[in-house]
C-alpha cells in the first residue's frame, strides 16, 4: 500500500538521448496552465507504467531545476531489468502517463561547512540539481565543494558538460576508476557532508569508509538506484502461513509485486531498498537470501531474520510473515 495516493495526469513533452543507454524525458502536467513549481534538490517523481500489461510503479530522480513548464527525469535502459526502463523507452512525445508530485527522501542541507558529491553511472541524476544549487553558494562563501563522478565509459558520462559549466575544476569525472573513499573523506574538514548516489557496492564502500573515519552517520547522505545482487535472478518459492499462501516468484518479478498479485497487501514506499517499509520477517529459510537493500545493517543481513521485499530475492525457498494483522 503506497502512502502517496496523489497522482497527476501528465504528458511526455519531449525526450533526448544523453548517452547510448540514458534517455532524458521532459514531462508536463496535462492541461495545467500554471506549469510546475520548483522542487528541492534530491526530489523524485513516481511514475505509473504498464510493464508486460501490468501496472507498475517506478521512481525517478528529478534532474536539475524545472524550467517552469516541465519536470526532467533520466532513465537508463536495462534490458535485463524488471521492465520499467524498457517501458519508459517505448514512450513517445505526446504519450500520457500518471505521475506523483515531487517527493524528497534525499534532501540537501545547505548549512554544511563543506561538501563532497559522489556519483556512479545513472546515480548522477539527483546530484545534478545539488551541484547546481551548491555551486554559486559555495563559491560566494568559500566553502569547499567537490564532485567525483564515475562511469563505465566516457560515452556514459551523462550531464558532464552541464556539470563542468557550473563546477569547473571542482568536478572530477573519470572512467572505471575506483574511488579511494578513505583518502577523500580524510581530506574533508570537520562537519563536512558527503552525498552519494550509485550502485550498492559504491554505497557500501562509502558507508564503511565513513564509519571507519569516525564521521557522524548523519553527515553521510545516500540514495541508490538498485542492486543487481550476488546471484542472477531466478524463480524462488515463498510460503506465508498467515495467508495460507504458497507461490513461486518468477525471475523477472520482485517479491513485493508477486505478493501484491497474490492479494497480499504490503506497505512500501521507495521500492529501492532504502526506506525499509516493506521489510518482512523470515520464519524459515531453505537456501540463501540475496539481500539487495541498503536499509538493513550487515549484522541484520547476516542473521537472515528479515528481508526487504521490494528488491531482495532468494535462492531456494523462504517462509515469511507478512505485515498484515487482522482487525
Amino acid at each position: 500500500m503506497k502512502a502517496n495516493s496523489s497522482w497527476t495526469d501528465a504528458v511526455i513533452e519531449s525526450f533526448r538521448d544523453l548517452t547510448p543507454t540514458v534517455r532524458e524525458f521532459a514531462i508536463r502536467p496535462a492541461g495545467s496552465a500554471e506549469g510546475v513549481q520548483r522542487h528541492e534538490p534530491g526530489s523524485h517523481l513516481q511514475v505509473q507504467l504498464l510493464v508486460d500489461g501490468k501496472p507498475q510503479l517506478r521512481s525517478y530522480s528529478l534532474v536539475g531545476q524545472t524550467d517552469g513548464r516541465t519536470w526532467r527525469i533520466a532513465v537508463k535502459r536495462l534490458d535485463d531489468g524488471r521492465g520499467g526502463s524498457r517501458a519508459m523507452w517505448q514512450l513517445a512525445a505526446g504519450d500520457r502517463l500518471q505521475v506523483s508530485g515531487p517527493r524528497n527522501h534525499f534532501p540537501l542541507d545547505f548549512n554544511a561547512p563543506a561538501y563532497l558529491l559522489v556519483a556512479g553511472g545513472i546515480g548522477i541524476t539527483p546530484l545534478v540539481g545539488m551541484a547546481e544549487a551548491l555551486a554559486a553558494r559555495c563559491a560566494q562563501s568559500g566553502r569547499p565543494l567537490r564532485m567525483l563522478y564515475g562511469a563505465r565509459s566516457q560515452a556514459e558520462l551523462a550531464y558532464v558538460e552541464t556539470l563542468q559549466g557550473c563546477l569547473g575544476d571542482r568536478l572530477h569525472a573519470d572512467v572505471a576508476a575506483r574511488i579511494d573513499f578513505d583518502r577523500e573523506i580524510a581530506a574533508l574538514p570537520a562537519g563536512a557532508q558527503m552525498y552519494v548516489c550509485g550502485p550498492v557496492p559504491m554505497l557500501d564502500a562509502a558507508r564503511h569508509a565513513w564509519h571507519a573515519a569516525g564521521r557522524p552517520a548523519a553527515d553521510l547522505r545516500y540514495e541508490t538506484f538498485g542492486n543487481s545482487g550476488r546471484f542472477a535472478p531466478q524463480a524462488f518459492r515463498v510460503q506465508i502461513p498467515r495467508h495460507a499462501l504458497d507461490i513461486m516468484v518468477p525471475a523477472d518479478c520482485s517479491l513485493l509485486d508477486a505478493l501484491e498479485q497474490a492479494g497480499v497487501q504490503a506497505v512500501f514506499d521507495c521500492k529501492r531498498g532504502e526506506c525499509g517499509l516493506c521489510t518482512l520477517d523470515v520464519l524459515a529459510l531453505d537456501g540463501e537470501i540475496d539481500h539487495r537493500d541498503v536499509f538493513l545493517s550487515e549484522h541484520e543481513k547476516q542473521g537472515n531474520t528479515r528481508l526487504c521485499a521490494c528488491v531482495s530475492r532468494v535462492v531456494g525457498s523462504v517462509t515469511l510473515d507478512s505485515s498484515y494483522r487482522p482487525d
